[in-house]
């Protein structure tokens, strides 16, 4: 018997701690296992304190999975994040408990699932021009949503990336660029253009800010959350219809700037392993999305 409790808390304090694993894996680790020992308890009527390794076998998981897909209504992608998670923990179980190999081994060999394949919403270089024009730039608020925006379309941050810099990451001078942490705690650094580091050591200056301080803050001065940027984007995007109508048609997330920029680069004839280190991509398959 291999109690299930013990080996989780160890995934988490030992195996993510050493990997150096970011806030946003983390939780996307502890939201898959908090759905996945609920729906056992709806199932077995098994508290998760009560659970054997041995129970969570490949008929369970493979049926949580389905589970997520009829009754959550999640999409294949979301299945298949959550089978990620589900894995991690297999291997790292199967490092701490050999004794469950095969059982380790069939929930190891779940498959991804295969999903049609998404068409990538990015914006138009007019669409882009309409939605920078629409801050109010006259307004403290408005400058720093404008220039939240600019790097964000011209770098292809990730949303988590962006409200993560700090004053000391952009560099505005000699060799403009911004510094950011990444997927797997990779550090890279992304070229700004000349007018746009300009304009960002302007806002620094009318600032004051300290180096640690949130490059764009709230009004508090924390550091913007993923939803506010997604508000405030919603709330540009519906100023910029009124001159770009394409726009109201679109479903836009901060996501879609990312894949903005990589079109942008795309269109001006970078190759696709070049985007792929712009954006941070892990490997170059991701950046296949985009031809």
């Amino acid at each position: 018997m291999t109690a299930l409790a013990p080996v989780l808390e160890g995934f988490f304090t030992e195996r993510l701690h050493a990997l150096r694993a970011s806030e946003h894996t983390i939780a996307g680790y502890r939201d898959t296992y908090r759905l996945l020992l609920r729906f056992v308890h709806e199932r077995t009527g098994r508290q998760p304190s009560q659970l054997d390794l041995s129970e969570l076998d490949a008929t369970l998981i493979g049926a949580f999975l389905d589970h997520l897909e009829t009754d959550r209504a999640n999409t294949v992608a979301t299945r298949n994040v959550r089978m990620a998670a589900i894995r991690a923990l297999f291997r790292y179980a199967a490092l701490r408990c050999p004794e469950h190999a095969g059982l380790i081994q069939r929930v190891l060999a779940i498959p991804t699932k295969r999903g049609d394949r998404q068409l990538v919403t990015f914006l138009t270089r007019s669409e882009l021009t309409a939605l920078l024009a629409a801050p109010d730039q006259a307004m403290p608020l408005g400058r720093r949503d404008y220039l939240l925006l600019a790097v964000a379309i011209q770098t292809g941050l990730r949303v988590s990336e962006l409200t993560g810099l700090t004053c000391a990451d952009a560099v505005c001078g000699t060799g403009a660029h911004v510094r950011c942490v990444g997927k797997g705690r990779r550090e890279r650094i992304t070229p700004l253009t000349k007018p746009l580091a300009r304009e960002l050591a302007r806002w620094l200056t009318e600032r004051h800010a300290a180096f640690d301080e949130p490059l764009f803050p709230t009004v508090r001065g924390d550091r913007l959350s993923n939803d506010a940027v997604q508000r405030l984007l919603s709330k540009h995007l519906a100023v910029a219809a009124k001159t770009c109508p394409s726009l109201a048609s679109k479903h836009v997330t901060p996501h879609t700037l990312r894949h903005s920029c990589a079109m942008n680069l795309l269109q001006a004839g970078i190759d696709t392993s070049s985007i792929s280190l712009w954006l941070g991509h892990a490997n170059t398959r991701s950046t296949q999305a985009y031809l």
